[in-house]
């Protein structure tokens, strides 16, 4: 029994011993594409760890009759065996095997490498949907690959490989997983590539989706990917479609890999050069010319400008239609999906949506908005799937939809191959398809064009239709689409009530910030100066007028309301403002915050007095954030004030405070003490006062980075403390909107929110959805 074998050791006739990946990868190798080194932990070692452990019995019996249908009890039998499997221990000789094999992979000291999943059913012409097992990046040490091979195993049992091989009738303990260990390119670029373009199937076409960083985020839909196409012969590109890319991931020296920005002025350039498209072209023929047919190939292109080939795989869809269907505007195709959707017709009508088009055909049918796997079992039959991007575990709600629309992702994506391989519309990277869109409207897709038409639209004679089109479909609701959800929430940052409605519409959780200055300085007077001409009444009126138009927009979810923080210059510029403002040489650090209410309650009550307004009207969504709090003593002084005016903390309104003082960073388990409710970041001051630079001096613009470690361990050392004493705790600066570096600490730290620019909200979604998957995959069974 071999247990390992290196790549250059195995071919494509090798899938039983390596599994399909691994088969490929050793091809590839043997034909002298350029494939970075590694080794593979055979099926037989898999085989004779469950033989040893006794595992192959009870995953027989924990199996036995399983119902694929039944997520509950198949996400509990799949927690059952990934457990059983990660708590038996491997066999010292083969631990001892594969610490043995990276040390001579590493050669002189340790390198990265990815850990990858190759099951024996997985990437053969007659069972495709590739990744239903886990990779692992970024690894480094021997210990360290032998805890992700184990891992790696235990990812054969997720739910969605338990489903896909369940309805595809293969045998539980007949389906072996070998595990591939391959030196990692620290890419600067990198994609998917097809030798034929998997859209409409001309084979005289090769496409390229190419993005900045690791190849990730470009497999998983997060970020829309350049897309070139090349003509074979001769070999030349034909056009070039340049996308935006605001972040990437990368490598992270400390082992692991991480969300960081895109440099501005390489936003929007092209990721490659026409010189590397046209290498990548080369490659993609001579690697059909040795397998005989056309491939679907992940590249990476490192920091010398090597180019590599990682993966290799047929192209699944090209069997579905003969030439003379793929050519043809009007034909049914010779093998129709489930849902009978033809794969070339054109629709017209109203068009609400674009993206890219990603599987040919049209359906009708009526939305149907999910924002995660466990939401799948809402999609019914006929169905039109609404996300933001999928992954593997959407599977078995696309196969019993008419047709999918996704916001983010290219036509490589996650969405894109799998609808193709079903036979299904699709439309990838919308945008805003989530929140555009409302539960159960009827609405058209057109994947041939990627376009999204209202309603039921009219579909040429001859063409089969979906379920979806049929007359005793769901009627179109009224209600508003549920927001993205993930695990961390996303709040926004507003001040103008006027942007209220728009806003409220985008997938957002709540006000994580709602400014008072902007109401003020909207009235155009210093609160003090109409207080003195007896209009208190007024003022109250309009700032709660203000909080309401916020509040109802959003209602039922939260609306923080940060009580007002100008700073005497900014006060001395409102009508009246100099009678009442004192000139200050810093007044950054001056007189603001809740220092100024302990010393001028009764202006601060009037700001009560509004919330109070609001909430009495049943907004009770309205809460209350204190900022600029640099002592103990200021916060209690300040929360009897608010206790005073019968303002009490309970299980609807919460008192919140900002952290952007050091001090309060220092002192926040005593906060904690004290029974606040949430925290709320000011990364901005916060940063200012910890690095000692004038966030508005241009002269220090280089040193105010929220990046700065100092920073970090603040913002960590706030988060777990607050975690710890079950206090929510977000963050308001303006780093998560300009940072996703600052994002992905927040997330992986544990906050429970972030909140950004209404520009950002999308965005920021996209980077934590990517965190929080890295950060599942990494745990995989708690």
């Amino acid at each position: 029994m071999k247990s390992i074998v290196w790549f250059a050791e195995v071919g494509k006739d090798d899938i039983p011993l390596v599994g399909g990946k691994g088969a490929n990868l050793g091809e590839m190798t043997r034909a002298g594409l350029p494939v970075p080194p590694g080794f593979i932990v055979t099926a037989d070692a898999y085989y004779a760890f469950l033989d040893n452990t006794k595992l192959d019995k009870k995953i027989k019996d924990v199996l036995c009759n399983i119902n694929p249908e039944d997520s509950k009890t198949l996400n509990a039998l799949s927690k059952e065996l990934e457990t059983a499997i990660l708590e038996s221990p491997m066999p010292k000789n083969l631990s001892e095997q594969i610490k043995s094999s990276y040390d001579k992979l590493s050669s002189k000291e340790d390198v990265f490498v990815a850990v990858r999943s190759s099951a024996t059913a997985e990437d053969l012409p007659d069972a495709s949907f590739a990744g239903q097992q886990e990779t692992f990046l970024n690894i480094k040490g021997g210990s360290n690959v032998v805890k992700a091979v184990q891992k790696a195993w235990a990812s054969l049992f997720e739910p969605r490989a338990i489903y896909y091989r369940t309805i595809n009738h293969f045998d539980h303990l007949k389906v072996g997983i070998a595990i591939p260990v391959q030196i990692m390119v620290e890419s600067v670029a990198s994609g998917v590539m097809f030798a034929a373009d998997p859209v409409s199937g001309d084979t005289g076409k090769i496409v390229i989706d190419a993005g900045l960083g690791l190849g990730e985020a470009i497999v998983l839909g997060s970020i829309d990917p350049d897309h070139y196409v090349l003509s074979k012969e001769p070999l030349q590109i034909v056009s070039k479609e340049i996308k935006k890319q605001t972040w990437k991931i990368v490598r992270d020296p400390k082992g692991g890999d991480k969300h960081v920005t895109v440099k501005h002025d390489e936003q929007e350039t092209q990721k490659i050069t026409d010189e590397q498209i046209l290498v990548l072209g080369g490659l993609a023929k001579k690697n059909e010319a040795h397998y005989g047919h056309p491939n679907d190939m992940e590249w990476a292109i490192d920091k010398d400008e090597k180019v590599f080939l990682v993966q290799s795989r047929p192209i699944t869809t090209l069997k579905k239609e003969s030439p003379a269907t793929q050519n043809s505007a009007t034909s049914v195709p010779t093998e129709q999906s489930p849902t009978g959707v033809a794969p070339t017709p054109q629709a017209s009508g109203e068009v609400i949506l674009k993206g890219a088009a990603a599987s040919m055909g049209i359906a009708s049918g009526p939305v149907k908005i999910i924002h995660k796997p466990t939401e799948i079992d809402q999609v019914l039959p006929g169905d039109v799937l609404v996300t933001e991007m999928t992954n593997p575990e959407y599977v078995p709600a696309m196969r019993r939809v008419a047709a999918i629309v996704t916001d983010t992702g290219g036509r490589t994506s996650h969405a894109a191959i799998v609808s193709r391989e079903l036979g299904i519309p699709c439309v990838v990277g919308s945008g805003t398809a989530t929140s555009t869109l409302k539960m159960g409207q009827m609405i058209t897709v057109d994947g041939a064009k990627g376009l999204v038409y209202k309603g039921k639209v009219t579909i040429p004679t001859g063409v089969a239709s979906s379920p979806g089109t049929q007359s005793n479909s769901p009627t179109p609701g009224s209600y508003e689409p549920t927001p993205i959800i993930t695990g961390t929430k996303v709040y926004v940052n507003l001040g103008e009530p006027h942007l209220a409605e728009k806003v409220a519409a985008q997938p957002v959780d709540g006000v994580g910030l709602l400014r008072a200055e902007f109401i003020i300085a909207g009235m155009g007077e210093h609160p003090r100066a109409m207080m003195k001409d007896g209009r208190s009444k007024e003022f109250v009126d309009k700032l709660a007028e203000g909080m309401q138009t916020i509040c109802q927009a959003f209602y039922p979810r939260p609306v923080v309301y940060r009580a007002t923080d100008f700073k005497t210059n900014e006060y001395r510029d409102l009508k009246g403002g100099a009678e009442f403002e004192p000139q200050e040489a810093n007044p950054m650090i001056g007189y603001r915050g809740a220092f100024r209410y302990v010393k001028e309650p009764d202006l601060f009550k009037l700001e009560l007095e509004a919330l109070k307004k609001v909430r009495a009207g049943d907004l009770t969504n309205l809460w209350l954030m204190i900022p600029f709090v640099r002592s103990i003593a200021e916060f209690i002084a300040v929360r009897q004030i608010v206790t005073d005016s019968g303002l009490k903390q309970d299980h609807d309104f919460k008192l919140w405070i900002m952290c952007e003082v050091p001090s309060t960073v220092i002192l926040i388990d005593k906060f904690c003490d004290l029974g606040i409710d949430g925290v709320s970041i000011g990364s901005n001051d916060l940063t200012q006062l910890t690095l000692g630079c004038d966030r508005d001096n241009p002269a220090l613009a280089t040193e105010f980075d929220e990046r700065d470690e100092a920073v970090e361990l603040s913002l960590k050392h706030v988060i777990t403390t607050c975690r710890k004493r079950n206090v929510t705790v977000s963050i308001c600066g303006q780093a998560p909107s300009v940072y996703p570096e600052i994002t992905e600490l927040m997330v992986k730290s544990g906050a429970t929110s972030v909140s950004v620019t209404p520009d950002m909200i999308v965005s920021t979604r996209k980077v934590i959805a990517s965190v929080e998957r890295r950060l599942l995959l990494n745990q995989m069974v708690s």
